[in-house]
C-alpha cells in the first residue's frame, strides 16, 4: 500500500481508492502553515498514483476541522520560513490543488467544518456530512477576510445570496440548511457517515478512470466560468492588510476573547 510521510495528515492508497485524513485529532484539526502546505503536497502526490481514482478526505478524531490554526494566527515562527504574503497564500495553493487532483474527491465531514476547512471541503467534489456536522465561516469576526478562494467556490455552490449572509454575519449553520443550500451532496446520521461515503466511493470506482476524468474537468471548467476562483491569488493580500489594520486586530482579539471565554 503506498503511503506519503507527512507531519499533520495521513495518506494512502490502496488499489484506485486513496485517503487523506487530517491527522491533529487532539486541536480538532487544525490548518496551520505546516498542514496547508502538506494538503498541497499530497494533492500533487496522488496525481502521480496512476491507479487512483477516488480519494477520500476526512478528519480524525472528533472534528473535520475547525479552521484556521489560531494558536499560531498571525505567528512568524509558526510559517515555515515563509514571508507573511506566502504564508498568507498557503491556503489557496491547497484549495487549488485539491480541485485540480486528478482523482475526484469526496469529503467526510463530521463534528465542526469551520472557515479554512469549509474551503477545503468546497475545493472537493463531493461532500457527505454526518447529520449533527457544525458549520460556520468566522473570519469576519475573527477580523480577517474569508481567504483561500472560498468566495468564489461559496458563490458558485450556493450562491451570491448566502454566501454573502453566512459569510457577513459569521452565523453558525446545520448540516441539513447546507443540504438545503446545495452545498452538501448527503446528509447522513452520524453512524452512518464512514459506511455512506465507502458506498459513493465504491460506486465511483467502477467507472472507468478516463470518464470520471473527463467528466471532473469538465465541470470544473464550467464552474470557473461561472465563478472563477483563479482571481483568488490577491486574497494574500487582503489577509496581510487585515493583519497590520487596527480595527480588524481589535475585532478579532474581541471574539478570540469571547470564544476563550465560552
Amino acid at each position: 500500500m503506498p503511503t506519503a510521510e507527512f507531519t499533520t495528515i495521513h495518506v494512502a492508497a490502496e488499489g484506485d481508492l486513496g485517503h487523506l485524513a487530517l491527522d491533529r485529532p487532539e486541536k480538532l484539526n487544525p490548518l496551520g502553515t505546516t498542514t496547508l502546505l502538506e494538503l498541497a503536497a499530497a494533492a500533487r502526490w496522488f496525481d502521480e498514483q496512476a491507479a487512483v481514482k477516488v480519494v477520500i478526505v476526512s478528519g480524525r478524531g472528533r472534528s473535520f476541522s475547525a479552521g484556521a490554526d489560531l494558536a499560531s494566527f498571525g505567528d512568524p515562527a509558526a510559517n515555515q520560513g515563509l514571508d507573511p504574503r506566502a504564508a498568507a497564500d498557503a491556503g489557496r495553493q491547497m484549495a487549488d490543488a485539491i480541485e485540480a487532483m486528478n482523482a475526484v474527491t469526496v469529503a467526510a465531514l463530521h463534528g465542526h467544518c469551520i472557515g479554512g476547512g469549509l474551503v477545503l471541503a468546497a475545493a472537493c467534489d463531493l461532500r457527505v456530512a454526518a447529520e449533527d456536522t457544525y458549520f460556520s465561516i468566522p473570519e469576519v469576526d475573527l477580523g480577517i477576510p474569508l481567504a483561500w478562494g472560498g468566495i468564489p467556490r461559496l458563490v458558485r455552490e450556493i450562491g451570491p445570496a448566502m454566501t454573502r449572509e453566512l459569510v457577513l454575519t459569521c452565523r453558525p449553520f446545520t448540516a441539513a440548511e447546507a443540504r438545503a443550500l446545495g452545498f452538501l451532496n448527503r446528509v447522513v446520521p452520524a453512524d452512518r457517515l464512514q459506511a455512506e461515503v465507502d458506498e459513493l466511493a465504491a460506486g465511483l470506482r467502477t467507472k472507468s478512470r478516463l470518464t470520471l476524468a473527463a467528466t471532473k474537468r469538465h465541470v470544473n471548467a464550467v464552474l470557473e466560468t461561472m465563478s472563477g476562483a483563479a482571481g483568488s491569488w490577491s486574497d494574500a493580500d487582503g489577509l496581510v492588510t487585515a493583519l497590520h489594520d487596527p480595527e480588524s486586530r481589535s475585532a478579532g482579539a474581541d471574539y478570540l476573547a469571547r470564544v476563550r471565554n465560552d
